[in-house]
């Protein structure tokens, strides 16, 4: 894959200037290094909306959210962005649109417009000034001076403990010159002297493949820094039931298993500190979500009743925990916040996913699925809105794949078939591997040339081109077809695809398929009448909507309306960051939205099995849909 990239942008007369630009860099940095000027008025760091512009065509960016608290969600999905938070993905035409006024669309706490963020964290830092005591005859202590330089009454006098054994020699380091903070009313930090613009917070949504995490500031909104690592648990089990059945009756392995995510999460603090060179002691909340088995090992909950029928969760409420009671030694005086569960295997990640779409403020029918190992699906507007949960497995990720491999260097990730086969990877190196949307483009392509027939079975006919018919064989693997030659890759044997491989796909995709078509069942809709579906979470993002369609991955619709939504459950993790009125939000929407349990509906096997199939090479997109929906 090449580095550069075409960047177009747009004026009014609908003129155009082309400009080649570096992929990852911003629209704005690219676009300046040309001599086109956009205003950046905050100095690039999506604190205005100076720069903003509208995606005329090309790849959709997932918004960030400085993208969220400056244009709101109805710009974002009308395709604005702003230029100095975009990152150029592949050819792109652009249009610099002129500022709208930023009323009602301020950064420094208060109430804003529906569209935005309620900036108002939870988090209060106070500079003051207090006494130390001096007479006998008036008995105080050094805590109730605190106290009383506060001023305002405090939800509660405790202190931690750890606070007060080091407060006589603060109180008195610079005559009283101190800092407080607050959380939620109560003191979780003292520090001498003004610290008031240190203020941040985390956001982190731990995946069953990977932990993704971001820095905030609190004040402002701003991302500091961006952080990941694949989940340290998956030595234990590439899949949710696997790590439940290592943990199931089993303390210890539990207490195994919570001590690796507690640690990966002690290190993901600290590198997103040191990436912001910020000190991580001013990070004062941090709100993590993920499905239910992550958040009950995180907690370290008996997960063994999660893995047996009905599969139901311990607690299901948000929950705020000091980080030196879970531990997370890290960040010794933040609050870590886990927002509400859905339902035993829609957790807190599927909520979040809801929140940072505003799924449930929507006049027309909305949906989102997150693909990943849990396959987690919404569907609805603001009168109804219903969840289900389907196990993908692992495949997506390259797991149980023969040579399958997770999105690096050297991964297929892009195929096309005509005469013969070629195959593109990520970094453009050698193929040594194929990862989760290279197999589905794969078998996409391999529909399309009639290599996999409907049924999924790899098969050689007479109408096939010579080179194509050549890479059909069978081996100890069973039937398989090559898509890159020992001497074309970086491997030391050829690369290709097993019956076996395409086996796992089928039940990967089957499980996503029918929970989405068995969620358009129980309301009633058809895939005509869905408005919008979103992709969500890392893996989502990668996947070319046209050939997740053609081998009925997801619903045969109109691929124009299935967008990227981004990692929307760590964008709703990081709104709940900024804002305590989105956990509120989130704690109203738990109770209202539907979960359809897919074991318990009869016809659930009929949509899987159907699920199973390819479409046809040919067939409308249209007559796929209707057939989908008849069964």
């Amino acid at each position: 894959m090449s580095d550069t990239v075409q960047l177009r942008i747009r004026d009014d007369d609908g003129q155009e200037q082309s400009i080649t630009a570096t992929r990852g860099e911003t629209l704005l940095d690219a676009a300046h290094r040309s001599g086109v000027e956009i205003t950046a008025t905050c100095g690039m760091r999506g604190r205005c909306r100076s720069c903003r512009c509208k995606i005329i065509d090309g790849t959709m960016p997932p918004p960030t959210v400085a993208d969220t608290v400056q244009l709101g969600h109805e710009e974002i999905r009308e395709r604005f962005r702003l230029a100095c938070q975009t990152r150029i993905v592949a050819d792109t035409v652009i249009k610099p649109m002129p500022p709208k006024s930023e009323s009602g669309h301020q950064l420094l706490g208060g109430h804003v417009e529906t569209t935005s963020l309620d900036l108002v964290s939870g988090v209060e830092k106070i500079a003051i000034t207090a006494k130390a005591p001096v007479s006998e005859h008036h008995q105080t202590s050094d805590i109730e001076e605190v106290f009383m330089a506060i001023g305002e009454p405090l939800k509660s006098r405790l202190v931690p403990g750890s606070l007060l054994q080091d407060l006589p020699a603060k109180l008195r380091e610079q005559k009283g010159a101190l800092t407080v903070t607050l959380f939620r009313g109560k003191i979780v930090d003292i520090e001498v002297g003004d610290t008031t613009e240190k203020s941040y917070g985390m956001a982190i949504d731990i995946g069953t493949t990977s932990i993704v995490g971001s820095l905030l500031d609190l004040e402002t909104g701003e991302e500091l820094a961006a952080v990941g690592m694949l989940n340290p648990q998956a030595p234990f089990g590439a899949d949710l039931m696997s790590r439940i059945a290592y943990a199931q009756f089993k303390p210890k392995n539990l207490a195994q298993l919570r001590g690796k995510v507690l640690s990966g999460l002690n290190d993901l603090v600290r590198q997103a500190a040191e990436k912001a060179d910020v000190s991580a002691a001013h990070v004062y909340k941090i709100v993590i979500v993920g499905n239910t088995c992550m958040h009950h090992i995180l907690l370290g909950i008996d997960v063994s009743y999660l893995g047996l029928a009905p599969y139901a969760p311990a607690v299901r409420d948000a929950q705020t925990i000091a980080a030196a009671d879970l531990p997370l030694k890290s960040a010794p005086h933040a609050h870590i916040c886990t927002l509400p569960i859905l339902a035993g295997f829609v957790g807190a990640d599927a909520l979040a996913c809801v929140l940072s779409t505003r799924i449930y403020d929507s006049d027309t029918v909305r949906g989102l699925v997150d693909i990943g190992t849990n396959g987690e699906m919404v569907l609805g507007s603001k009168d109804k809105l219903i969840a289900c949960s389907a196990p993908a497995g692992p495949a997506f990720e390259g797991a149980q794949i023969r040579h399958g491999m997770r999105g690096a260097v050297g991964a297929i990730e892009r195929v096309t078939i005509s005469d013969d086969v070629a195959c593109q990877t990520i970094g453009g190196d050698a193929a040594v591997g194929i990862c989760g949307s290279g197999l589905i483009e794969a078998c996409a392509r391999m529909s399309d040339a009639r290599v996999l027939n409907r049924m999924g079975s790899i098969k050689s006919t007479d109408d096939l081109p010579e080179a194509i018919a050549a890479r059909i064989r069978k081996s100890d693997h069973g039937q398989e077809f090559v898509l890159v030659w020992q001497t074309e890759g970086g491997k030391e044997e050829d690369i290709s695809l097993t019956q076996g491989d395409v086996r796992q796909l089928q039940l990967a995709k089957a499980a996503i398929f029918s929970g989405v078509m068995m969620l358009m069942k129980a309301m009633d809709v058809s895939a005509e009448e869905v408005d919008e579906l979103l992709l969500c979470g890392g893996f989502g993002n990668y996947v070319d909507i046209e050939s997740a369609v053609r081998i009925r991955l997801l619903p045969e619709m109109d691929p124009e309306k299935i967008t990227y939504a981004g990692n929307a459950a760590l964008m709703g993790a990081q709104m709940a960051t900024l804002s305590e009125a989105e956990i509120e939000r989130a704690e109203t929407l738990v109770g209202t939205i539907e979960h359809v349990a897919l074991a318990a509906r009869t016809d659930f096997q009929e949509l899987f099995i159907d699920g199973m199939n390819f479409g046809e090479p040919g067939l409308q997109i249209l007559s796929q849909q209707d057939e989908a929906i008849a069964v």
